[in-house]
């Protein structure tokens, strides 16, 4: 590993061969805020896809990626007058200072709970006007379910124990089928439907499950097995019965995985 000097020498090369694209790349001086948003999306998903496959050599460049992107939203920033990265760096540091009273002064914490309870009462102190601010509009729904059950939990709203909350999955299961029973309009139907998927989002966190991940490892399962059954089938899929591809889908689900 590295030692202090050298990781700084290695984020002063960034910034060095940042100031030469932009000032020389065609591709890289043509770019705006704006325009590396979707890049930068797309950047984070990459990592996240690399930290479920824990590959840490991908994980090691998409964090490379990623820390070109801040230092490109900083020299644009430092173009037009507003800030530079030196400015997005001290703001962290201060706030981290700030928000770890029990590190940094004389707040005295028990446990990790202790510890995000008080980050919530200090963002409050610091003119947020709702516990959910910070979490962002555009996050995916699943992942902004979970972030706003999180939050609203350090200022005590929370059921008490998991079987109240399996409770109230198995509830708006039955409101769901009730409706669809009834033939109610598809707004409705769908209203329900979230409530469902809300509530089992809050049941994950009380049985230590995160709910993206659970999915997506579902997802990736699915797509693995189905794609067995393309490459194995006899014959255009569409052709073959359901009890024939289901025989090829049981084939992939008994072959060990791969390390």
């Amino acid at each position: 590993m590295h030692i202090q000097e050298e990781k700084l020498a290695a984020f002063g090369r960034l910034l060095t061969i940042m100031d030469e694209l932009r000032e020389q790349c065609p591709w890289d001086r043509k770019q705006t805020l704006q325009s590396l948003r979707n890049l930068t999306i797309e950047e984070t998903y990459e990592l996240a896809d690399a930290i479920l496959h824990n590959d840490l050599e991908e994980i090691k460049e998409e964090i490379g990626d990623l820390m070109l992107h801040m230092v490109f939203y900083a020299r644009i920033a430092s173009e037009q007058g507003a800030f530079d990265i030196a400015d997005a760096l001290h703001a962290i540091c201060d706030k981290l200072i700030k928000r770890h009273p029990h590190i940094y002064g004389d707040l005295k914490v028990d446990n990790e709970e202790d510890v995000k309870k008080n980050w919530e009462q200090l963002k409050l102190q610091e003119g947020k006007k709702s516990v959910l601010q910070g979490v962002p509009n555009s996050l995916p729904a699943m992942i902004k379910a979970y972030r706003m059950q999180e939050k609203t939990k350090q200022v005590g709203f929370e059921w008490e124990n998991r079987e109240q909350v399996w409770e109230k999955v198995e509830e708006e299961i039955g409101e769901l089928k009730e409706v669809i029973d009834l033939g109610a309009d598809p707004d409705k139907i769908e209203e329900e439907f979230g409530d469902v998927l809300f509530s089992l989002v809050n049941y994950a966190r009380f049985i230590g499950v995160d709910p993206e991940t659970a999915l997506e490892r579902v997802n990736q399962k699915f797509k693995k097995r189905f794609e067995y059954i393309e490459a194995h089938a006899p014959r255009d899929l569409r052709d073959m019965s359901l009890a024939e591809m289901d025989a090829l889908w049981n084939e992939a689900k008994s072959l060990k995985p791969r390390n």
